[in-house]
């Protein structure tokens, strides 16, 4: 492991907003949830107006590597993109050192009709996650079909939550510090706890049963 801490770290995880294209102004909750929680911290990927998948996958690893202790990811539209390629491209374990993603509105990156700006993300990236995920969609986001939002997030074994009719689920939906959205990320900082804690329970089991093992190999030799 290259980083400090462990699976079973119990660390408050720190949540990096991760936006999409042209970033989050204010207004967004990505913005709102920066100004007034603690735990919050935005992922500079640079090239916000012309990104690129390698560079924002690249950017973005670079982050999570910064970060002592659990991660959660919160991202929005193509940010969502960014983090399923990250997902893909790495090898970390399952939960760790990111315990979980809140992933909104991500994009149809498949589609015909798809601009040019965002389409050197496609093909949309079909591997699990290897880490416990939401997939939150709106009935009329004008980037994607509902149904196709429901398909990409059984692909990335993704919880799959129905945000009704809010458009991208951005600034433009007016949802302000987005209490929904907020309770989501709760969900998934409460399951990071509970994993950390299933974690340290397990650990003192693992040198015993390797003494045990240790054991009978000896006896077997004798």
């Amino acid at each position: 492991m290259d980083r400090f801490g462990h699976p079973g770290d119990a660390r408050q995880p720190v949540v990096l907003t991760i936006p999409g294209l042209n970033n989050s102004g204010s207004g967004h909750w990505q913005t709102c949830w920066e100004d007034m929680r603690g735990d919050c911290q935005r992922v500079d990927l640079g090239s916000w107006a012309s990104p690129t998948r390698n560079s924002w996958v690249t950017r973005l690893d670079a982050a999570i590597r910064e970060v002592d202790g659990p991660i959660i990811l919160a991202a929005h539209s193509l940010g969502c993109l960014a983090v399923a390629w990250w997902g893909a491209l790495q090898s970390q374990a399952y939960g760790w050192p990111v315990t979980g993603a809140l992933l909104v509105a991500p994009p149809d990156c498949d589609r015909m009709e798809t601009p040019e700006t965002i389409g050197g993300f496609g093909p949309t990236p079909r591997a699990q996650l290897p880490f416990p995920s939401i997939v939150v969609a709106s009935r009329d986001d004008p980037y994607i079909f509902f149904e196709r939002a429901h398909s990409i997030s059984k692909n990335w074994g993704s919880s799959f939550v129905d945000a009704g009719r809010c458009g991208h689920i951005n600034a433009d939906s007016m949802l302000g510090d987005w209490t929904f959205g907020q309770a989501l990320l709760e969900g998934l900082i409460d399951n990071a706890h509970d994993q950390a804690a299933a974690m340290r329970h397990m650990r003192p089991a693992i040198p015993l049963a390797h003494q045990e093992r240790r054991a009978i190999a000896m006896r077997s030799a004798g």
